[in-house]
């Protein structure tokens, strides 16, 4: 296992103009990580391809493995052309993958305000053919494609199982965010268990949790069944984050992990504290 941070972790800093890119990257370093997970929020790689030299550089002096490129995706609800050219968009990125080293990469895949399973089925097979055809692109790269258990439509376990099976090739599997399962409104221990076969990546993220009828005021958010979110630094949410683990730690995954932080904290404090909680609870089991 390699324990590392997501670029995403510490986006309210580089928002606020207290961080460049290099900066964070070096400040992932100082943490004590040992990858970054690169998430391009607030800066696009096809766009600025420089930048892609200073993440290289920046990750080599300081150490830092280049673990997964997550980026944005949606291929649900458009027209034929419309959907052509967002795949297009996303092979693009496979390329910039390529060009960073990273072997892992993933892309969101759909959202839809009709979060029922019956669109859900209806849309699935266009999605998997788009997902298809994009891991069989990244394949030439040696690069494995991803799902996320992220966005609402595509957030439950069994609909990510669904997925990865109806795309059927060995290089699509899943990022598996254990805290995510929260906005479907899933016991994250079990949604991990079931999930933790295909992963190709793990993202440690921590919820407290509040029911519908106790709305807690600024900060919060709801879940799909409308049960109150509000992130949390890992290891200090209402999520069995030790249980967790050991599932992660017991099932033999012994790939990347990453944290990633999105609660109200400072965001550099509540990464650290995170990363510390993580390796700590991870060698006591």
């Amino acid at each position: 296992m390699k324990l590392g941070i997501s670029t995403y972790s510490l986006h309210a800093a580089f928002a606020a103009g207290e961080l460049t890119l290099k900066g964070v990257l070096e400040t992932i370093a100082d943490l004590g990580a040992e990858h970054a997970e690169i998430v391009p929020l607030g800066f696009n790689l096809i766009d600025n391809p420089e930048l892609m030299d200073v993440i290289l550089q920046t990750a080599a002096d300081r150490g830092l493995e280049l673990s997964n490129y997550a980026i944005g995706a949606n291929f649900a609800g458009l027209e034929t052309e419309m959907r052509r050219k967002e795949m297009e968009r996303v092979k693009r990125e496979v390329e910039v993958c390529a060009a960073l080293g990273i072997q892992r990469m993933r892309h969101d895949v759909a959202s839809s305000p009709d979060l029922s399973i019956v669109h859900f089925l209806e849309e699935l097979p266009q999605l998997a053919d788009a997902c298809r055809e994009i891991a069989d692109y990244a394949s030439g790269f040696g690069i494995t494609t991803s799902v996320e258990n992220h966005g609402y439509f595509i957030q439950h376990s069994d609909r990510v199982q669904a997925l990865v099976s109806a795309v059927d090739r060995e290089n699509f599997r899943t990022t598996l965010d254990v805290g995510n399962f929260l906005c479907a409104d899933e016991n994250p221990l079990t949604a991990v268990a079931g999930n933790l076969k295909m992963a190709s990546m793990v993202h440690l993220k921590d919820f407290y949790v509040r029911p519908q009828d106790r709305h807690p005021g600024e900060g919060w958010f709801q879940s799909s069944g409308g049960n109150w979110l509000r992130g949390a630094i890992v290891g200090q949410g209402d999520i069995d984050m030790p249980r967790v683990l050991r599932l992660v730690k017991e099932s033999g995954y012994d790939g990347y992990i990453s944290i990633e932080f999105e609660g109200m904290e400072e965001c550099r404090k509540g990464t650290r504290l995170g990363l510390e909680y993580v390796k700590r609870t991870w060698n006591a089991i």
